[in-house]
């Protein structure tokens, strides 16, 4: 196992997380991590599991025992009779969703980015957006997790479901996941159609638009009145990927490239942002294309942002989005991402943001390196007041007190964690104030 002295500083995707491990732990097998876990605690440190780095808070940060996933990855096992696979905590969704590709296989349904590794993603409740499938954790049928006495514990509807019904979404607190089995099916079409359409359209016209698509999610462009929509549905096919070059211009020039330069620009002088808004959101085609799922559902994302998300009542979207609207319209802010609504089914996980309820999300993000504290306070004001559950991976400041109110489960997952983690070998701040202490 390689180790590293405390000089080493960890930092997020994003650059707005940084720790400073006391040690860093890189285990080849389930084994190994229990052993780390258990001279952890003879020194008396905490212990930490971190993936990627794609969450915004510090969820992951500790000043113990670093756990890096890097060897503990691959596919274990392909069950066809079942439809599941078994995969390694640390494999990241990219080398997942290639090698179901390879084997005829895919994820139901997913999110639009794929860097992030499979208990990262799952642990902070990452999702997609669809009418009747869920969050990737919901896509799970077993998990295998080292506890904080150096066990393994393997969890399924029947092997320790009370653990199952909340360490799907574990925020890292019941232990460090080593293994998930998820739900897989025959890989499948899906026609992607994006277009254009008015802010005032796309919200007067959103329960149907929501209703007659598996997967609807639209954004909006601040200081517009434009949106971007997407639908993606199941096709019989044929396939018919976005041309070469369409694709890079749309994925890569208008995504990464030209967004980066538009982006630096609007933080140098942030004057400009509202009509580069209007020109780059009307600058948007539409245009169709039909392809596996991932080739679909995910793109790259390289401008660096921070991001926050939070999880509503479906029927009040609308008119949170509309306040948000109406807030950057009569403020000083000036705002360059565009503002993404996604929705998901009812789940029956402990602390998923769709947890009991049906869901949609208004996702706001800044640029990297600009001051975003106003913005999202703002904003996070008009959220709390429906009643809103902020993503666990993105940034929010809300606390135990508050999460005991928005879900109804809260207790269950905190007496859960007393239970399989009294000593809080687990802990860190963000879960100190998330969770209570």
């Amino acid at each position: 196992m390689s180790g590293a002295n405390g000089n080493n500083t960890w930092r997020n995707w994003a650059g707005n997380i940084t720790a400073r491990p006391a040690r860093e732990v890189s285990p080849a097998s389930a084994a190994e991590l229990a052993e780390a876990v258990r001279r952890a605690a003879e020194d008396g440190l905490t212990v930490k599991a971190v993936g990627t780095g794609h969450s915004f808070t510090a969820a992951a940060a500790t000043d113990g025992v670093l756990i890096r996933p890097d060897l503990l990855t691959g596919i274990r096992e392909i069950d066809r009779a079942a439809m599941t696979v078994t995969v390694e905590a640390g494999t990241p969704l990219k080398r997942l969703n290639a090698a179901l590709a390879r084997e005829g296989l895919s994820l139901t349904n997913m999110g639009d980015i794929m860097e992030q590794t499979v208990a990262g993603a799952t642990s902070t409740g990452t999702h997609g957006t669809g009418r009747d499938s869920a969050s990737i954790a919901a896509q799970i049928k077993g998990l295998e997790l080292v506890t904080a006495d150096a066990s393994l514990l393997t969890c399924s509807e029947k092997e320790n479901p009370e653990v199952f019904a909340a360490a799907r979404i574990g925020l890292g607190a019941l232990g460090v996941v080593t293994a998930i089995t998820f739900a897989v099916e025959p890989v499948f079409l899906l026609t992607a159609r994006e277009e254009p359409m008015a802010f005032d359209k796309v919200t007067a016209e959103f329960d149907e638009l929501f209703a007659e698509n598996e997967h609807f999610e639209f954004y909006w462009f601040p200081h517009t009145g434009n949106c971007n929509t997407k639908r993606n549905n199941r096709s019989a096919g044929p396939a018919a990927p976005p041309g070469r070059l369409s694709g890079w211009i749309e994925d890569e020039f208008m995504s990464n490239g030209l967004f980066q330069v538009v982006c630096s620009l609007g933080r140098a002088v942030p004057a400009t942002i509202p009509s580069i808004a209007k020109v780059s959101s009307r600058a948007l085609s539409a245009r169709t294309y039909t392809d596996i799922p991932y080739k679909v559902f995910t793109s790259p994302r390289r401008v660096r942002f921070v991001e926050m998300e939070y999880a509503l009542p479906r029927e009040a979207v609308v008119g949170a989005l509309c306040e948000v609207k109406a807030l950057v319209e009569r403020s000083p802010l000036r705002v360059s991402f565009p503002v993404e609504v996604r929705t998901a089914p009812a789940d029956d996980i402990a602390l998923s943001t769709a947890s009991g309820r049906e869901t949609a999300y208004i996702a706001v993000h800044m640029y990297k390196g600009t001051p975003y504290q106003a913005y999202f306070t703002a904003v996070e004001r008009i959220m709390t007041a429906h009643a809103g559950r902020p993503h666990w991976g993105k940034v929010h400041t809300r606390d135990a007190a508050y999460f005991a109110e928005v879900y109804p489960r809260f207790a269950e997952f905190t007496a859960l964690r007393d239970r399989l983690d009294p000593e809080r070998r687990f802990a860190n701040a963000y879960l100190r104030r998330v969770l209570g202490e």
